[in-house]
């Protein structure tokens, strides 16, 4: 049998093993997916150990993308190394690789909701592992980026690498109205009782809002359906940045419908039972 996993600290509120166990009983595959939590201190004897005991593939999620790059045993192919973060691990003759699937994830979510990219400001909140991704992939995509963090000089790095703008938060209440697409890129809202992002007031209709957190509703996009704004939540990211994966560790195309209806019916039961 082959085992899969997902890294990460916290980890209980991840839905990525209900959903690419399905995918993978789906494709015939003999293998299973499980969630480990892990500390960013024990990320590299972490990957070691799933190495030796025979993984044929890991995802890493909050903190851990980052702190792979830092590993001279793990090899980021050259999409991972631009972006500066890992999210997806292969195990393989060559040792380990590590993939970036993110920004491909997030991509395909705006798109698929109708939200066009080329030529639009586009804010993103978080310059973090996902952030990067997104940063990077949609200045190639022909966005103009303005990248607003909690830490000022983070912000200005990663803008420096896309050809963006850096700001810090305080900046908020002047950029959101400004921009046609606002992405959240932090774990904000993955909490209930978190503090709002940004003032709802602030959101237009004609603007998108996307928020990569998937785990529930946030404030941010209750805000945006308010004021009549596109809404696209995390669900579609994690299912396709999930697909991309699966199609490196398997080489099979990995089926989108089947993970979707896996991740929603599992967050229904979640909040099901929360209720």
């Amino acid at each position: 049998m082959k085992i899969f996993g997902i890294f990460g600290n916290p980890i209980t509120h991840s839905l990525s093993p209900a959903m690419q166990n399905k995918a993978l009983l789906a494709l015939g595959e003999d293998a299973c997916y499980h969630a480990f939590r892990v500390a960013q201190e024990d990320l590299g004897d972490a990957l070691l150990g799933a190495a030796a005991m025979g993984f044929s593939g890991l995802n890493l999620t909050i903190p851990l993308k980052e702190k792979a790059l830092e590993l001279d045993f793990l090899q980021p192919d050259p999409l991972a190394k631009a972006i500066g973060a890992v999210n997806t691990v292969s195990f393989g003759p060559q040792g380990l690789v590590g993939y970036n699937t993110d920004g491909w994830g997030a991509l395909l979510a705006l798109l698929n909701a109708g939200v066009k990219i080329r030529g639009k400001n586009v804010l993103i909140v978080g310059a973090g592992g996902a952030g990067r991704a997104i940063a990077y992939t949609l200045a190639q995509e022909g966005a103009e980026i303005a990248i607003a963090n909690r830490s000022l000089k983070r912000a200005e790095e990663l803008a420096a690498q896309v050809g963006a703008r850096g700001f810090c938060l305080c900046d908020l209440e002047r950029l959101a109205p400004q921009a046609d697409i606002i992405i959240n890129c932090t774990s904000v809202g993955m909490r209930e009782g978190d503090a709002r992002l940004l003032d709802g007031r602030l959101l237009q209709s004609h603007q998108a809002v996307f928020d990569i957190v998937y785990n529930r509703e946030t404030e941010l996009l209750k805000d945006a359906r308010a004021a009549g704004a596109v809404a696209v939540d995390g669900v579609m990211m994690l299912v396709y940045q999930g697909a991309k994966a699966l199609q490196i560790w398997t080489g099979k195309k990995a089926p989108v419908d089947v993970m979707e209806r896996a991740v929603r019916e599992a967050l229904a039961t979640r909040r099901a039972g929360e209720g």
